[in-house]
């Protein structure tokens, strides 16, 4: 099925241009002046006008495939999508561009050596969703153009450099004393945002016959052992969603200030080294990032407004492969979590007057950037549409539906209206029967969501609906923990909080318990001195805005913690990606706007 003519507001790209369809990438990357040295030969589908996106991108020189000049012009910079530039492509169908990024570029992050575990050496990386390849990449950057890529990647000789692709060679750059160049190849088409590299010392361990684990040197072998079980993983997502298209499920385990738990680049994912806890207990996150490859990769959402598409059907898919590997109970307790991450977000987005945007289906403009929208919405409320769907036709009869869907739209990228139609094609009056109107054009969370009943889940929550300390919290696990603080409610005396502190709550090895600590002194106001240097040291040594933008919205609550705050975010700012440095600076503007008012 040919993929949709639906216009894209966050992208100058217009439906019926040229699209791009294949990118011969030559990267050159210096890390003395933080930028990407590039040209780029890209082949589009037919002759004619079109526009591709830019940000902070500096043109050199624009030419056809016989090496003269070729004119084009500017559109003016939008400070959301930034700018682009127009050109007729010409009858053969290739266009040369020479250009080189911005130090400050949005896509990427240039971490000194002092900034990595082994000090020895730089590193960079890039992030490409929701709107950030353009910054490094001159792109029709709108999910609903897909295209291959084959790159050359010139790197220093220490260093090594990965994309999400298949590797072909590593040899010395004749060219550049000192440097090696890496050719990779990327045969399947993707969305501009899925495109990746990354560039530091980094060594490598293979789990299975096609999953390999990169990371530092300082991290690799926990890594290795931390993921140990991703060859069940990868068999159980295969038997739910059917073969894997992709080749290889490798992972890279980046440096802390990486703004995410992982990004599911197609190949290669990218991981927060958050995940590696040393108990396995971050599974589900790679059986997200893996679940991916089906939706979200395979299937995309043609614009923004339809994330649910792609993160509500991974999410579902986390669960179920959670479920099979370990057992309803858990996956269970898992989803109970995550309904009070939803909570938290749906209260924030109806405090700020922002209910537009808990609606599966978004309605968004050029002005909503995403990186503001983006929410745990789209993740749980897709989630629970899915299910509700499951449970109203049986689960035999939706895993044939599943395979179908995968089949129909493999490779393209569609609307939320398009997927409806398919479900009303294949389950007729299913949606009636779950009253799909109000999951994907209603605010908040329908009457008819399904409930969590567990048992572990019953345990913690009963202790957090009493207002007690756990007495028998020993035989916990961190998810219960983590259940139990986030359901305490933010109105208990600062008493309570100081009560937890003989759990040592502060210092868990587990991040999600610390940060649900941390996050419940903060909200009801209790502070000391352990609780203030914990509170410093995971803002100081984590960039993953799960963890840091609750805190700092906590912490900009509170006049005294404000300056905190404040002071924290100057020390810690160095270490954070431009992503997550943009979403810190608006949570402080909202706060002084506030004082203000």
């Amino acid at each position: 099925m040919a993929n949709e003519t639906v216009r894209d507001p966050h992208s100058h790209y217009v439906p019926g241009q040229p699209k791009m369809k294949h990118v011969g990438w030559h990267v050159e990357v210096s890390f003395a002046k933080r930028v990407l040295e590039c040209t780029v030969l890209i082949t589009f589908n037919k002759p004619g006008l079109t526009t591709l996106d830019l940000r902070g991108i500096d043109i050199k020189e624009v030419k056809d495939s016989r090496f003269l000049d070729l004119a084009f012009s500017r559109i003016a910079d939008h400070p959301v999508i930034g700018d682009g530039i127009q050109f007729v492509v010409p009858e053969n169908r290739m266009v040369f561009i020479a250009y080189k990024t911005s130090p400050e570029a949005s896509g990427l992050q240039w971490l000194t050596k002092e900034q990595t575990s082994g000090k020895r050496h730089p590193f960079m990386f890039t992030q490409g969703q929701c709107l950030h390849t353009r910054s490094f990449l001159p792109c029709q950057g709108t999910p609903e153009v897909r295209f291959t890529i084959d790159a050359t990647v010139v790197v220093p000789k220490e260093l090594r450099a990965l994309m999400g692709a298949n590797h072909f060679y590593r040899s010395e750059w004749r060219e550049f004393e000192g440097c090696v160049v890496e050719r990779w190849k990327m045969q399947q088409p993707i969305p501009a945002y899925l495109v990746s590299l990354a560039v530091g010392e980094l060594e490598e361990r293979d789990i299975t016959d096609r999953c390999r684990v990169y990371a530092e040197k300082e991290m690799v072998e926990a890594a290795e052992t931390e993921f140990k079980d991703i060859g069940k993983i990868m068999e159980a997502a295969e038997r739910l969603a059917g073969p894997y298209e992709w080749g290889r499920f490798d992972m890279l385990v980046l440096p802390p200030s990486f703004p995410y738990g992982g990004m599911e680049n197609p190949r290669l994912a990218f991981l927060s080294p958050t995940i590696v806890t040393g108990t396995g207990s971050m599974a589900f996150v790679i059986a997200h990032e893996l679940a991916h490859a089906w939706t979200g990769n395979l299937i995309t959402n043609v614009s923004w407004g339809d994330f649910w598409l792609n993160e509500g059907w991974t999410t579902y898919f986390e669960h179920r492969i959670l479920e099979e590997l370990y057992g309803r109970e858990e996956a269970l307790l898992h989803m109970a979590i995550q309904e009070r991450d939803l909570k938290r977000d749906m209260d924030r987005f109806f405090a700020t007057g922002k209910q537009a945007w808990t609606k599966l289906n978004v309605i968004l403009t050029q002005d909503d950037d995403p990186d503001d929208v983006f929410s745990i919405i789209p993740y749980i409320k897709g989630a629970m549409f899915v299910q509700i769907l499951e449970e109203a036709v049986g689960r035999a009869r939706f895993d044939k539906f599943i395979q179908r869907y995968i089949a129909q739209f493999k490779f393209t990228s569609i609307s939320t209206q398009k997927f409806l139609e398919f479900v009303d094609g294949e389950l007729p009056g299913v949606l009636e029967t779950v009253h799909h109107l109000e999951w994907v054009d209603g605010e908040g969370v329908p009457t008819n969501a399904p409930r969590v009943k567990s048992q572990k889940a019953a345990v913690a929550l009963a202790d957090a609906q009493l207002n007690m300390v756990p007495i028998d919290s020993h035989a916990w696990s961190s998810n219960q923990w983590v259940l139990y603080l986030q359901s305490l409610s933010r109105e208990l005396p600062t008493s309570h909080a100081d009560s937890l502190l003989q759990f040592n709550l502060h210092n868990a090895a587990n991040i999600e318990v610390r940060w649900s600590y941390l996050l419940f002194c903060l909200e009801t106001k209790f502070m000391n001195d352990d609780i203030g240097k914990a509170v410093e040291k995971l803002l100081t040594q984590v960039g993953r805005m799960k963890f840091i933008l609750p805190i700092y919205r906590a912490l900009t609550c509170n006049r005294v913690a404000l300056t905190l705050a404040q002071q924290i975010f100057k020390n810690a700012r160095s270490g954070y990606h431009p992503i997550a440095i943009a979403q810190v600076e608006k949570i402080f503007k909202e706060a002084e706007s506030k004082s203000t008012t």
